[in-house]
């Protein structure tokens, strides 16, 4: 006999609190659906067993969230009896809640009323109204009971919305949300009424509304401005949901340019393969994230199509398994016109100057640079890390970040120690942002001079042949401990040759082959030691390597070939000013060090 299920009753709290103690890691689910805490605690993936009252609002948190998409899941696939009972049954639950705020919230959150945040809300609230305007396509005879709810969470979203701008954060992307909640809901209730809706004057025009808030949220290079892949499509999410039913050619020219640079953005950043690397804070992998970016992937086609995006809808649903619901296979005719233009494909070297990243791609290796602004509270210190990826291999990733509530592995997947950056003397990089020295079609070169008091870092990334050459150099006025990072996120092999560079062998689907040098005369020792591998576990250990050295300038150079790639690299060596790489076939290249 199936298990029974129902929505919960009890209001929820902070999703991130639903993460381990002792590990670190996002514990299971469960069954979502089934509105019940799980019987004696969340489980662990490493055996804990957790039952605090915030792990077990973070629980409910979830379950209400699921079950706000499943009733869109219903309603698309014309299961309306069961859609319209639980809308019933939230509107009863919702006006039940009406007397207060959550008293249970943190004092720096915007309340809510079903959550503890007013964001957690207008995410829920998004799906419900998404499902009766589904459901409305069909008819309207048995909506009038939801239409106090939709009543009721356009007038929140309104008023949290008020809120924000009020304190001039018109760019938040609480913002986006409440926006698109406040279209999703006034939206469903005109449609569950039978009258044309009247609230893009409200919800997409006006002086608060999302298109205002694009043009503020969104920098020129297409960059939501936390600079943060997970908020970036968190945003751009919102703004496709709020969208539905309106004519491409009818949105504002520079709003419809944003919605195609935020796109581009996503485009450029992903691998071959589809794999969207995870800068700064967000989950490194996560189940509820993958339906996230195929909804995401669904409507975007749908505005402004991106062949690059086809491959992120297809790792994240062989991510997802059997727990892929199908419901972005349901979204189609989201818009009420046909796309705007297909956008282009990026080029070999792409460069997101306001946010302060570079894509450089050649001959297997997708490699990024970070050298931008810290990103507010969802920045990392990682200042000229160098991310490297295969297709579909994170050789060495963005490690991602770990539910918030835990605060002590948030602050290690935010520090500079966990990323393939640089540091100084063993300290944290200061909270700052780089400069761009130089771009071109081959390569990227940049400088940061403020995450250590007087101390310039200077980092170079160059299309090779058949390889990538890096060159970072580290310059002081006086001799200072300077460390350069690797930072696997799979299984690494290192072996230090009697003459001549550090060898590493990187594995995973596909195998990288790193070479690693230095200025001549210094005394530099690689260290390998097991460290934490990505934020999805923090248990899981990778071999991290750090080349250190005492000195006032040094140059660490490294090569690095993707085994599909050749002829092979022979040999790598710094002369004077000039890293020298030999190949198999006898091209030797010279590759400036100086900076």
């Amino acid at each position: 006999m199936a298990a029974l299920r129902r929505i919960p009753r009890e209001r929820g709290g902070w999703w991130h609190a639903y993460v381990c103690p002792a590990h670190g890691v996002e514990l299971d689910h469960g069954d979502v659906l089934a509105g019940v805490f799980p019987d004696g605690g969340a489980r662990c993936a490493h055996g804990c067993r957790v039952g605090t009252p915030a792990v077990r609002g973070a629980w409910v948190v979830l379950s209400h969230q699921a079950w706000a998409r499943h009733l869109r899941v219903l309603a698309h696939r014309g299961e309306r009896a069961g859609a319209v009972a639980r809308l019933t049954e939230y509107a009863g639950l919702y006006a039940s809640l009406a007397t207060e705020r959550h008293g249970e919230a943190q004092g720096w959150m915007l309340r809510g009323r079903l959550f503890h945040q007013a964001l957690t809300d207008a995410i829920w609230a998004v799906n419900i109204g998404h499902a009766v305007i589904t459901l409305a396509e069909d008819g309207t005879h048995d909506l009038a009971p939801v239409l106090p709810l939709l009543d009721e969470l356009e007038q929140a979203a309104a008023e949290a919305r008020g809120v924000l701008t009020g304190r001039g954060d018109l760019a938040s992307n609480y913002t986006a949300w409440l926006n698109a909640a406040g279209a999703s809901a006034s939206r469903a209730a005109s449609a569950a009424r039978g009258v044309e809706w009247d609230g893009a004057k409200q919800w997409l025009e006006g002086e608060s509304g999302l298109y205002a808030h694009l043009r503020v949220a969104v920098a020129e290079d297409g960059w939501e401005w936390e600079g943060s892949t997970y908020y970036h499509g968190f945003v751009l999410r919102a703004a496709l949901l709020a969208l539905r039913s309106v004519d491409p050619a009818s949105i504002p020219a520079d709003v419809a340019g944003v919605l195609a640079g935020m796109t581009d953005v996503l485009a450029a950043v992903a691998t071959p393969g589809g794999v969207l690397p995870a800068l700064h804070d967000g989950p490194y992998l996560r189940n509820p994230l993958a339906l996230e970016w195929l909804e995401l992937v669904s409507l975007a086609q749908q505005l402004v199509p991106s062949d690059r995006l086809d491959a992120v809808a297809e790792r994240a649903r062989a991510e997802l398994g059997a727990h892929d619901d199908g419901l972005d296979r349901e979204l189609s005719g989201w818009f009420a016109g046909p796309p705007l233009p297909r956008r282009p494909a990026p080029e070999a070297v792409t460069v997101f100057p306001v946010a302060g990243y570079a894509v450089v791609r050649t001959a297997g290796i997708h490699a990024l640079l970070d050298y931008g602004p810290h990103g507010g509270s969802h920045g990392h210190r990682d200042k000229l890390s160098l991310y490297l990826y295969g297709d579909t291999t994170p050789w060495q990733p963005d490690p991602g970040q770990v539910p918030y509530a835990h605060a002590e592995f948030r602050e290690q997947y935010a520090s500079s120690e966990a990323h393939p950056a640089f540091r100084v003397d063993g300290a944290e990089q200061a909270e700052c942002a780089g400069v761009l020295l130089a771009s071109d079609s081959v390569s990227v070169t940049a400088e940061v001079t403020t995450a250590y008091e007087g101390v310039r870092a200077v980092r170079r990334v160059v299309v090779g042949d058949c390889c990538l050459v890096d060159l970072l150099t580290v310059t002081g006025r006086e001799a200072r401990r300077v460390t350069a990072q690797l930072r696997p996120g799979t299984a690494l092999d290192i072996q230090q040759q009697a003459a001549g560079p550090v060898r590493t062998t990187w594995y995973g689907d596909e195998t990288l082959h790193g070479w690693h040098t230095h200025t001549p005369g210094a005394d530099v020792r690689p260290f390998s030691r097991p460290g934490p591998g990505p934020a999805d576990d923090p248990q899981r250990t990778r071999t991290r390597v750090d080349f250190s050295a005492e000195a006032e300038r040094i140059t660490f150079a490294s090569v690095y070939q993707a085994a599909s790639a050749g002829p092979a690299v022979t040999g790598v060596r710094i002369d004077g000013e000039e890293l020298t790489v030999e190949l198999a076939d006898g091209t030797v290249t010279r590759f400036g060090t100086g900076s």
